[in-house]
């Protein structure tokens, strides 16, 4: 156990290390296109407050906050806010679940029936078949989205007492029958809270605590919303976008019974922390709070829907982009979304924690397109020409809000801001003498020229030139 301890600390504490020594290090190319379009979109989309991460294998390979936690209070966003992290937290109680399976106190064909027989929910369909712990882990057990409580309407929120959802319960019947469709069910995932609580013994909370945080070193991931810490180190959240432009400030909520599908809180380094368990775990095998093959199973798909288009592992979610198996989870609750997305094969992941109702969903894949893009692009023999001369601010109006130059691994990119999709929105610049540039098209062939003009007092790049209309140069 001695042994275990000590391994474990050596393999957690260079990943804090490395992220806070990262911002001493010159940013990849790639780094900083991500961290150009962030900034501008933080701004354009009226997020409040954006934490982000990107882990490759055991560190941080660059992390940082955009806005505010607090907007009234101009409390910086930072990569240490603790934000509520939403449906993330089913990744913890799935692993809670298959920490048990391990101990061989439940099976995953179980019908829940066998274990929480005081849970009974009617089954409206006769011919269905049990309501399994598979089941539920893959949000096919046929069970309702939701306890019958209005709790994600506001401004009240009220969520209910473990007490109250009990006995509502009994009054509640199956959508559909078991194992015919997937139907996302926060229901089904505060039952494996229950499970939990059944056959450890023990508070969900502090199962959860003392079997996965704590060896984890997840020291600032919380089961509920730290209220001692609102409005400061926890952001406030803030609703979606009116038509003034502006969003409201959302009262924190408290989960209750609803804490095993949506109650937990983190930081963007809590959760790289968590992704680069993952990683070392299936890449060294064994076991650390759980063996490797039993993370393998639950990242393996084992729910397909009838229209093959959703595909779900044991507590996670798994499908495809661009050729690649990706899998996560991401988050929806009151004044908060997050989303946390891992390619396991290539060991990299993308956090994004945000405290409004904006879809984190387009930062991460976005993250993600550009970082592997620039990835494969890093080995490219760079010019012999310093680009930094021509990168910078260039005015884009009346057409765009903003025109940024950036290098580009060798080449300068040509970003117009905001962007939905900053990788498809690439302007490449190949050098060919001077000022002079020419525009490299997708098929690789070189078009128009870009020609840049310099202050005759200065020499320095003042504004550049194509189709014979012109940008100036504003920083």
């Amino acid at each position: 156990m001695k042994i275990t301890l000590v391994i474990l600390l050596i393999c957690l504490v260079p990943l804090a290390s490395r992220a806070q020594s990262e911002a001493k290090e010159p940013l990849s190319d790639a780094i900083r296109y991500i961290d150009e379009w962030l900034e501008a979109q933080q701004a354009y989309d009226r997020v409040p407050g954006i934490s982000v991460a990107i882990v490759r294998d055991q560190e941080i390979v660059w992390s940082k906050g955009y806005g505010f936690s607090d907007v009234r209070k101009k409390i910086p966003a930072t990569t240490e806010t603790v934000y509520s992290i939403c449906s993330i937290t089913k990744i913890f109680t799935s692993i809670a679940i298959m920490q048990l399976y391990e101990q061989g106190k439940l099976r995953l064909d179980d019908p829940l029936s066998s274990i929480l027989p005081e849970r009974n929910i009617r089954q409206q369909f006769k011919d269905s078949g049990p309501i399994t712990i598979r089941g539920l882990l893959t949000h096919s057990s046929g069970l309702p989205r939701e306890s019958d409580f209005p709790y994600w309407t506001g401004p009240e929120y009220k969520f209910p007492t473990k007490k109250e959802m009990a006995e509502k319960l009994h009054e509640q019947e199956t959508l559909y029958p078991a194992s015919t469709v997937f139907q996302y069910s926060n229901l089904g995932m505060i039952l494996l809270g229950e499970v939990v609580e059944k056959l450890s013994g023990k508070p969900y909370d502090v199962y959860v605590e003392e079997n996965i945080l704590k060896p984890l070193r997840l020291n600032h991931t919380y089961s509920n919303l730290p209220r001692e810490l609102y409005g400061d180190k926890l952001a406030t959240g803030y609703s979606a976008i009116n038509r003034q432009g502006t969003r409201d400030i959302v009262p924190l909520f408290d989960s209750k019974a609803i804490q095993p599908a949506a109650g937990y809180a983190s930081t963007v380094e809590d959760l790289a922390q968590f992704a680069a368990w993952q990683f070392r775990l299936l890449s060294d095998g064994g076991r650390e709070i759980l063996s490797a093959v039993t993370l393998k199973e639950m990242q393996r798909v084992h729910w397909v829907d009838p229209d093959w288009k959703v595909h779900w592992g044991l507590g996670f979610s798994v499908f495809q982009q661009g050729g690649k198996t990706l899998t996560g989870l991401g988050g929806t609750c009151p004044g908060y979304r997050s989303m946390l997305l891992m390619d396991t094969k290539e060991k990299l992941a993308f956090i994004v924690l945000v405290n409004s109702m904006e879809n984190p969903w387009i930062y991460a894949s976005q993250m993600r397109n550009i970082f592997v893009k620039g990835e494969s692009e890093k080995q490219q023999k760079p010019t012999i020409i310093d680009l930094e001369q021509f990168t910078g601010l260039y005015n884009g109006q009346p057409y765009d809000s903003e025109k940024k130059i950036l290098s580009w691994y060798g080449n300068l990119v040509i970003l117009d801001l905001p962007s939905k999709n900053p990788l498809e929105d690439m302007i490449l610049l190949k050098h060919i003498d001077g000022d002079v540039f020419r525009r490299i098209r997708r098929d690789e062939g070189l078009g128009e020229e870009y020609v840049f003009e310099r202050d005759p007092k200065t020499g320095k790049v003042s504004k550049y030139w194509v189709h014979s209309n012109y940008s100036v140069k504003l920083k």
